[in-house]
């Protein structure tokens, strides 16, 4: 990532996971059936509250229609608040 992106207060940045898009026998999967987002990924940045309790580099779950999305150069994020976030995997 070029550019640094700090959330304030508290949001999370996170990195969602990379939806696939060829199973591994090679069968490409088409968008009509991949079309559902991912809810997980990995947190880049936090924002500077004390009730944050995830740390950079831990991969979470978020609610389904939580946060908000946002692309920076090829990069696309999502910044979600804090209680947005429903379990830590790991």
């Amino acid at each position: 990532m070029n550019t640094k992106i700090t959330p304030l207060g508290e949001n999370v940045l996170i990195k969602p996971v990379e939806v696939a898009t060829k199973t591994e026998s090679g069968i490409f999967i088409p968008d009509s059936v991949s079309a559902e987002k991912p809810q997980q990924g990995t947190v880049e940045a936090v924002g500077d509250s004390e009730k944050i309790g995830v740390k950079k580099g831990q991969v979470v779950i978020y609610k389904k229609f939580g946060g908000e999305e946002i692309k920076v150069g090829d990069d696309e994020f999502v910044v979600v608040k804090l209680d947005e976030i429903i379990a830590v995997i790991g």
